[in-house]
Order: C-alpha cells, then structure tokens, then sequence
C-alpha cells in the first residue's frame, strides 16, 4: 500500500448507502482512511453499489474498493490492507476511540439525529435538515439540481421534495421509487439488476398475518435496489428502485448524484486542509 499524503487525515462516516458509498469510494481512491458506520440491518436500497451489504455478507467490493464489516479494535488492520471498516455502531460509540479529523453524516436522514459540530475538527453533512455553522461546518447538496454536490459554509440545503429527480422522463415518488404499501417483510422475486416489463410482480410484502400484499414494476425497467429481506419494512418506507433507461450496468455502478456529492466532500475537506 502506498503512503498517501492524506493517510493522517482518517474520515468517518455515518451511514453505508449508496450516497455514503461515492463519497467513501472518492475519499479511498484519493488516499483518505475512511471508516463506516451502519445499522445492524441497514436500510440501503441500492445494495450492489452500498458498502452497507457488507453488514449482511462480511464484506462487499464497489467499483474495486472493498469494504469489510469489522470490530473497532480491528479498524486499524483493515485500514493496513487498503480496505474500508464498516462498524455496527447505531449511537456512533466508536466516535472517541476512532477519533477522526473527519466526520460526515451520510445517513441523509432530513433530520438532525444526533450529529454536533464538536464531534471532529471538520464535520460535515449531506443534505437538508443541518444548519451549516451550527449543526455542522458545511453541508453537501443533494437535491438533483443546478446546485448538486454543492458546499454550503452558510445555511441550508434545498428542502425534501419528497420526489426523486427525473430519469428519462419519470419523476415522481409514486412511479420510479418503490415504497411499501403495507408494514411487514419484503419477500422478493426479482434480483438486482433483473429487466423487468411494467406490472411484473418484483414481489411482496408479507403482513404478520401472512396476507401478502404485491410489489409491482410500474413500468418497463431495470431493477436499480431493492431492500434486505432481512430488514423489517413499515408502510410508505422505501424498499425498491427502477430505473426506465434499461441499461443493467447501472445496477452496479456508482451513479452521476453519488459521485457528485462524493466530489463536494471531497472538496470541502481539501478546502478545509488548505485553510
């Protein structure tokens, strides 16, 4: 492993999903050691490029980048062999044992959970419901906008719109976003990646009563994400993704948004660095 001019500079991030993941994935590929942190049954969606899935497999590879579900007192053998530690950590208990000069809330809850402004000496955060100044030193944009991956010093991110952005046309929560009608557990019939024609069965939610309510492709696509079986859904929570352009490869790629947020904390840090 070479020595990076950053490898001093250890980052931590909340949150494995698919934003966490560019972010992640830009900061390893420019040197920085980054740790994850991660519910014990996350809730990504787009699995296949969230170093979340490998909370449930042990590790899991990215685009070349590997990420390894770990304990606190092994980060640093992780780390020694070029790879990203992924902790179990729901209250961020790692915090003063990791130590970072770096912490970035990925989790893009739209809410402040528990994130302080003291929690390391550059923090950041993705998306609404931070104040940059307060909550946090700077927020990324994540709205798909003008002013996507943008560094906010001063302010707010754009609010929830409660809608996706566009691809190729569908645009609204209700069509491209697959959400749970039903609480229960997700059952799914389709993989990751699978083409599927409009009104296919992906699968189904199965109530505690055992009535099994149909998830249905709403329209002729590529199944982007879809929830872990394993992870336990309530009713309206997002548990699938498709995407109309039909090119598969985009399952297991990074998308444009990720890499752009990635790019806006890699850049707030480097500005920060530089002083």
């Amino acid at each position: 492993m070479k020595t990076s001019y950053f490898s001093h500079t250890l980052v931590l991030i909340k949150g494995g999903g698919d934003l966490a993941t560019g972010a992640a994935w830009r900061l390893h590929r420019c040197g920085f050691p980054v740790v994850m942190t991660e519910l014990p049954r996350p809730l990504a969606v787009r699995r296949a490029v969230s170093f979340a899935q490998a909370v449930f497999d042990g590790e899991h590879t990215v685009e070349g980048v590997t990420a390894r579900l770990t304990l606190v007192e092994d980060v640093p053998d992780v780390l020694a062999a070029n790879e990203i530690p992924v902790l179990v950590d729901t209250e961020t208990e790692c915090l003063h044992a990791i130590a970072p000069t770096v912490l970035v809330d990925a989790r893009v809850a739209k809410r402040n959970i528990d994130t302080s402004i003291d929690d390391a000496p550059l923090v950041l955060a993705l998306g609404p419901g931070y104040i940059a100044g307060v909550d946090c030193h700077a927020v990324i944009e994540t709205n798909r906008s003008h002013n996507l991956g943008r560094v906010i010093w001063q302010g707010t991110a754009e609010e929830n719109t409660g809608d996706p952005g566009p691809l190729s046309g569908v645009s609204n929560d209700s069509s491209r976003v697959l959400r749970a009608a039903v609480s229960g557990r997700f059952i799914s019939f389709a993989r990751i990646g699978d083409r599927l024609p409009a009104g296919d069965t992906i699968g189904v939610i199965q109530r505690p009563g055992g009535e099994e309510v149909p998830v249905r492709a709403p329209f002729t696509g590529v199944v982007r994400g879809l929830i872990h079986e394993s992870t336990p859904v309530n009713t309206g929570m997002k548990i699938g993704d498709m995407d109309p352009r039909i090119q598969t490869e985009h399952a297991f790629t990074i998308s444009d948004k990720s890499l752009a947020i990635g790019g806006g904390v890699l850049e707030a840090i480097l500005m920060w660095m530089r002083g």
